[in-house]
């Protein structure tokens, strides 16, 4: 997949980071020219953590970045849109947790987001309730992609791949790059 030159996507995993099989580490796989945050511990709770391994990546590039969040990922991608809105393109949201679940309440609010945002939620995702992914993608002011009953859209749900997920991703990040060419 071949993003416009004017946007640099960064993939963006959660806790754990991303096994072999998931679908961020085989997207990487197949596009090694995306960037990726890089973590010295993936098991703490620790959002400026992950905030400052993006920043890390984003001054690798001249260009706006498409964060691409999975999980805690998504909720960190979140709070650096919001700090970084010069240098963010827009923000997908695979599968976010609940702030409330990591003491987030004060960092992560139900308000819009100074990017564009597309959230991918499921209604048997166990980090998210379905009733609380549409509370957030309509405080945010972010599409909402309804994928069924689909986990925590991990490998341990079946995700590997996502051909859908990549799809969704193009047409999304065209989109960014038609709107900044206006």
């Amino acid at each position: 997949m071949s993003l416009m030159p004017e946007i640099n996507l960064i993939l963006v995993p959660g806790l754990r980071d991303s096994e072999a099989g998931h679908w961020q580490s085989l997207w990487h796989q197949l596009n090694p020219h995306w960037l990726r945050i890089r973590q010295r511990n993936w098991e703490q709770v620790d959002l400026e953590a992950w905030i400052d391994a993006i920043s890390r990546e984003q001054k690798k590039v001249n260009a706006p970045l498409l964060l691409v969040g999975h999980s805690f990922g998504a909720l960190a991608s979140v709070v650096w849109a919001n700090r970084h809105p010069q240098l963010t393109a827009g923000v997908v949201l695979v599968a976010p947790a609940e702030p409330m679940r990591f003491g987030l309440d004060d960092e992560i609010l139900p308000r819009p987001l100074a990017v564009p945002g597309l959230m991918i939620a499921s209604h048997t995702d166990p980090l998210l309730s379905f009733a609380r992914a549409q509370f957030w993608a309509q405080a945010w002011g972010c599409e909402l992609a309804d994928i069924g009953e689909a986990g925590h859209i991990n490998v341990e749900s079946g995700f590997g791949d996502w051909p859908w997920g990549r799809a969704k991703l193009e047409t999304f990040a065209a989109q960014l790059a038609a709107n900044s060419s206006r």
